[in-house]
């Protein structure tokens, strides 16, 4: 019973998203490991973008650093 999490940040992901990659991730499974998709379990955790970070910083702050000035 193979058993995936998603973690993304809590920024607008559409239902149709989520319903993308539950069913991107499912076949993934099915094709690779010849897994059941009645037994393929997905949860995607949508997590606040405040308690996410990447390179030791804040993402948001990554982000503003990473982004060339406008203008």
């Amino acid at each position: 019973m193979p058993y995936v999490n998603i973690r993304v940040t809590d920024e607008g992901v559409s239902t149709a998203q989520k319903a993308a990659l539950i069913a991107g991730a499912t076949e993934l499974l099915c094709r690779v490991l010849d897994k059941e998709p009645a037994t393929t379990h997905v949860v995607i955790d949508e997590i606040p973008l405040a308690n996410w970070g990447v390179a030791g910083l804040p993402v948001q702050e990554y982000r503003r650093r990473a982004l060339p000035p406008v203008g």
